[in-house]
């Protein structure tokens, strides 16, 4: 499942309460901050839901494994979750909402919009279907890429209580665990105005977190579990790899001052092609328990490239942080979280890229 499907951080669930302060549509505001409420109101105890008789044993099992990722986020990793994903929410609908990107087309530069608290952010949440094509369409007369995707889990970044809601139990037990510990560190850690370091590293704890869940009691011999969440990590960081250097080679061509708008155009189309087969016959192959298919499936321009990219950038250096903690994923988040208060650009704390 691709990490647009993976967080909603809306921003609104706090600025529905100050929406006089926001740029941000009063419309838009009132109908997030309704929306949210309903979320907040429909939410149950996690262990009424799993002893409640009406429970199928699919979702217990997988409510069982979203307390005991809390759990371990909290004791194993050190993380400060507040009263987040205590509680389920059960949703009408298989998409909890829809998040809108848009990005200039002849430079990797993404529209923002900005709400309080979280400050600027690069996408846009829409509990309306018809609302979010509506947005979309103006940003392509304005001549913005775009990409409009569903999402299934957000954060508030501790602002509320999070409830964990039924779209995120689609996935298989590993992407419960994933998305819990991915969801709960942006209220541990979030640096304002700094999405792409923020995502980066969500994935970070939640990928390396769910290996490390999972594999924590496995023995000398690995269960399937703990085998498949470390696959997971590991094709995270050859996706990683390859789309930090699909970015590099963009950048090239956009910063060539000597290329005329249109040169940078056909440019980036013929570097989209060759990347693509690239991908399908150099990178994918390689995968041990993903396919990463939406890559090839949805068109490829600078909006859904930096999409991908808040989730992806630098993986591979978190994962060297890690090394150098020994493997103790509590010590190197502890370590990253004291680096970004010191650091201007929050990926300092990784080092020169590697």
């Amino acid at each position: 499942m691709g990490r647009g499907r993976r967080l909603l951080l809306l921003g609104v669930a706090a600025s529905g309460l100050v929406a006089a302060a926001t740029s941000c549509s009063p419309l838009y505001v009132l109908r997030a901050g309704w929306e949210e409420a309903r979320i907040l109101t429909a939410r149950r105890p996690i262990e009424d839901v799993i002893v409640d008789p009406d429970t199928d044993d699919r979702t217990r099992g997988k409510l069982t494994f979203a307390r005991l990722a809390r759990a371990f986020a909290i004791d194993e990793l050190g993380l400060d979750v507040g009263d987040s994903y205590t509680t389920y929410t059960h949703l009408d609908r298989d998409t909890l909402a829809m998040v809108l990107s848009a990005a200039e087309k002849d430079r990797l530069a993404a529209r923002t919009w900005w709400f309080p608290v979280v400050g600027r952010v690069p996408y846009r949440g829409f509990f309306d279907l018809d609302d979010a094509l509506g947005e979309q369409r103006k940003l392509e007369e304005e001549g913005f890429d775009t990409w409009l995707r569903p999402t299934s889990a957000f954060s508030t970044l501790g602002w509320f209580s999070d409830p964990l809601m039924s779209t995120v139990l689609r996935q298989d037990e590993i992407g419960v665990v994933q998305t819990i510990l991915h969801e709960v560190s942006h209220a541990h850690l979030w640096v304002p105005g700094s999405v792409r370091f923020n995502e980066s590293f969500a994935t970070f704890v939640g990928d390396a977190g769910a290996a490390a869940f999972f594999c924590a009691d496995s023995g000398e011999i690995p269960t399937v579990r703990c085998t498949r969440a470390r696959q997971r990590w590991g094709d995270a960081m050859k996706f990683s790899v390859f789309l930090d250097g699909l970015v590099a080679d963009l950048e090239r061509v956009y910063g060539d001052a000597a290329l005329t708008r249109e040169e940078r155009l056909s440019a980036r189309e013929r570097i989209f092609t060759e990347a693509l087969e690239h991908f399908t016959a150099e990178v994918q192959p390689t995968f041990e328990a993903s396919t990463y298919a939406g890559f090839v499936d949805t068109p490829l321009n600078n909006a859904t490239l930096l999409a991908r990219m808040r989730y992806y950038h630098r993986l591979p250096d978190f994962q060297a942080l890690l090394d150098e903690h020994d493997g103790d994923l509590g010590s190197a988040i502890a370590a990253i979280k004291a680096g970004t208060g010191e650091a201007g650009d929050p990926f300092e704390v990784l080092g020169n890229p590697g």
